[in-house]
């Protein structure tokens, strides 16, 4: 999704995210909480990230944003 988006836009940088924030929709394999969080970067560069965490939907939601904005901030400094 993140190269997808770089791809379609003029940014330098693109993240993208997906999961399962619940309170439904979990499973043994891909439990409610799971989140993956990639980043891609116009120089050809690309990292994914594998989250879980606990909560509710909105803590969930809240902890892949917190999640999103640092692995952002680790790569660009």
């Amino acid at each position: 999704m993140c190269e997808g988006a770089l791809k379609h836009s003029l940014a330098d940088i693109a993240i993208a995210v997906t999961g399962i924030a619940g309170p439904s929709g979990g499973s043994a394999e891909k439990p409610v909480g799971l989140v993956y969080i990639g980043i891609a970067r116009k120089d050809g560069g690309s990292e994914i990230f594998r989250h879980v965490f606990a909560g509710d939907r909105g803590s969930v939601r809240q902890q892949t944003v917190e999640a999103a904005l640092n692995h952002l901030m680790d790569i660009i400094s």
